[in-house]
């Protein structure tokens, strides 16, 4: 089974996000998505969400594609950890995001 793992503030899901979901799953069997706690997206994006995380997380568990969604983690100095936990095989990125940490 290949896990495909994808990162994102999923604010206000839309029509570009789902897209991008759905091409994330075409690249393996199970689609695991790890949403942005609030503190975390201030942090890289310096602006509060207008969502709050649970309500992002909830509209991302209802994307057919998703097979799990989770919060990602408290502390984003290690955001690496998630990846270790998880062991994906791929990791897709959204079009603002880059490679490395």
């Amino acid at each position: 089974m290949i896990t495909v793992l994808v990162f994102g503030t999923f604010d206000k899901l839309h029509p570009g996000h789902r897209w991008f979901l759905r091409k994330a799953k075409k690249h393996g069997d199970r689609l695991v998505v790890v949403v942005a706690r609030d503190h975390n997206v201030v942090f890289i994006k310096k602006r509060q969400p207008s969502q709050t995380e649970t309500e992002r997380l909830a509209n991302v568990q209802a994307v057919p594609e998703v097979d799990e969604a989770r919060l990602g983690l408290e502390d984003y100095s290690k955001k690496e950890t998630i990846i270790d936990e998880i062991k994906p095989d791929i990791i897709c990125l959204g079009y603002d995001q880059a490679p490395g940490f």
